[in-house]
């Protein structure tokens, strides 16, 4: 651990090795004494292809409720290569941290460690300030976007043309997902039905809600275009999410 104060240690926090001190000199004194050995380059070729593989798949999956590697695969052809993706917390985060390729730094922004719900509309706001040139789309769950909605006014107001893409199963997703993992059952997590096309329309800005899983590319498509900000509403199947996870994590844990 390294910080300018001491740990607060307890039972969950008990680092082996503290270096306390200004936090630059520290990592300055590390830098001059590690070897500079070339290590090889972890061997990620199996996990590249079982990626692109879920992705290539799911370009012609016409199941709707939409599966997210077929929305993701939607998404990373709408974008180029220097186009922002920010991802909300929930079960879509994983997908996103999984599979959706990045073709360059900073390019797909996602709230982890303190997984902040509601993170994806602000960041979006913020990110089409500072490059107003860049493509952004957020990805958020139902229950995260509700978490930060009223920021669709802000989005209006400042004109920021970000596309919000709002996947929606009226589920707290990745808390149903843990409690059946540790109880074999969920509870308090179902909510809704929200009219999000209503809602966003309330802000002034125009939405829409899929009804085939063709409809959310046109949706996409037209919405990049537009010089103010809008909302896709895609229902979603969570249904394959806990294979999927099991594959690439092992994949992940091989290389």
């Amino acid at each position: 651990m390294i910080d300018t104060v001491a740990a607060e240690i307890d039972e969950f926090f008990m680092p082996e090795v503290e270096l306390i001190g200004d936090i630059a000199h520290v990592l300055a004194r590390l830098a001059a004494g590690a070897s500079r050995k070339q290590s090889s380059p972890p061997q990620t070729d199996r996990l590249r292809q079982l990626v692109s593989g879920a992705l290539a798949d799911a370009a012609q999956d016409g199941h709707f409720p939409m599966r997210p590697p077929r929305v993701l695969s939607d998404i990373r052809r709408a974008l180029g290569r220097s186009d922002l993706l920010v991802s909300d917390v929930g079960l879509h985060k994983l997908w996103i941290g999984r599979i959706f390729p990045a073709h360059e730094p900073g390019t797909v922004l996602i709230a982890n460690g303190l997984a902040g719900m509601g993170f994806a509309l602000p960041t979006a706001i913020a990110a089409k300030l500072v490059d107003p040139h860049r493509k952004v789309v957020t990805v958020s769950g139902d229950g995260g976007f509700l978490m930060n909605c009223q920021e669709l006014e802000t989005a209006v107001r400042l004109q920021t043309a970000v596309v919000n893409v709002i996947w929606e199963n009226q589920q707290f997703g990745s808390i149903v997902w843990k409690q059946d993992k540790k109880f074999g059952r969920h509870f308090g997590v179902d909510f809704g039905p929200t009219d999000f096309v209503k809602l966003a329309e309330a802000f002034g800005a125009p939405a829409w809600r899929c009804t085939n899983a063709g409809d959310f590319s046109q949706r996409l498509a037209h919405a990049l275009t537009l010089d103010v900000p809008s909302v896709i509403v895609v229902p979603i199947d969570y249904s394959v999410d806990v294979a999927i996870s099991r594959e690439l994590g092992a994949e992940t844990v091989a290389t």
